[in-house]
């Protein structure tokens, strides 16, 4: 693998509710180890149907508030035609037409450039798949 190109899936349990899980330290730890200082691109991608990623604030009340709104937008209940899992799966499904199972992010000096109050995060809906992957990809 070229050193301007470097790989690594992170495997996680989100558990059986649904989560926000702030990905940040661990994007942070990879870019450490891989980018040398370097200024590049974080690629993070999911490879799940049923899980999206976000940048978002977290840590006060916006996770707790985007799970609330994604309960608005998309109902746990009956309406949805892909009916295996437990009720409301379908809409699990659907969570990725509004956060994409992909985010790519600006490195600089080997860092994440995020805003102050950022952090890049799992959005998992689905309670039926508590084991997820996410593939960090270093492009410098």
């Amino acid at each position: 693998m070229s050193p301007s190109f470097t790989t690594r899936v992170l495997h996680l349990t989100t558990g059986t509710r649904e989560t926000v899980t702030d990905l940040t330290r661990s994007c942070e730890d990879f870019l450490s180890e891989v980018a040398a200082a370097r200024d590049g691109l974080l690629n993070l991608f999911v490879p799940h149907a049923t899980a999206g990623l976000a940048v978002l604030e977290t840590g006060s009340g916006s996770d707790s508030d985007l799970l609330a709104t994604l309960h608005h937008l998309l109902p746990a209940d009956d309406r949805w035609q892909h009916r295996h899992g437990t009720p409301g799966h379908g809409r699990d499904h659907v969570l990725p037409a509004f956060l994409p199972p992909h985010a790519t992010l600006p490195v600089v000096g080997g860092g994440l450039a995020l805003g102050t109050w950022q952090s890049v995060c799992l959005v998992d809906t689905n309670k039926d798949n508590p084991e997820r992957q996410v593939r960090l990809s270093f492009l410098g």
